[in-house]
């Protein structure tokens, strides 16, 4: 296993849409097994491909450290509920924005041995799903961020002290 270069925004790779994964071969199998230690190494729950430069469809997901996800050609198939919150990228680091996703999905994919599957998932894991599969057709969250990004653990009030001694006043 091999870390590997996560792709920044203003990289052309992350605007492009994915091809889909016809088979698995030992190419495929490494990067999948790259693309976890790269998210886990970057404290991610999740990442997509091109967020290392490969336009495949094939996503990992782990949102509580014991349950990794692969997910390879995703389609969400069924969606419902709203939940809004806060949301980061690790392709833009040390931001986040205020994106509305549902609250409920139905996922269907091929896992790491091209076995299809279905997910039901809510909360946090539809949260990420929903941004993994984005990325792959070339979509950054900054687009559905309702309002300007901002620095991670501050709040869109206190993005910079002088803002705040001029509120003040």
């Amino acid at each position: 296993m091999a870390l590997r270069t996560i792709r920044l925004e203003g990289d052309k790779v992350l605007e492009k849409v994915c091809r889909p994964v016809t088979k698995m071969t030992p190419r495929i199998k490494t990067l999948i097994e790259d693309m976890f230690e790269t998210m886990y190494d970057a404290y991610g729950v999740g990442l997509a491909a091109p967020q290392v430069g490969i336009l495949k469809r094939i996503c990992v997901i782990d949102v509580d450290g014991e349950h990794p996800f692969v997910f390879i050609n995703p389609e969400i198939v069924e969606k419902d509920g709203e939940q809004t919150g806060e949301e980061g990228c690790l392709s833009i680091p040390g931001m986040v924005g205020l994106v509305t996703r549902p609250e409920h999905i139905i996922v269907k994919a091929f896992d790491e041995n091209m076995e299809p599957f279905e997910l039901e998932a809510d909360g946090l894991l539809a949260r990420a799903c929903c941004h993994e599969f984005d990325h792959l057709d070339g979509h950054l969250y900054r687009k559905l961020a309702k309002g300007p990004l901002h620095r991670a653990g501050e709040t869109e009030e206190q993005e910079s002290p002088e803002e705040e001694e001029t509120e003040e006043l």
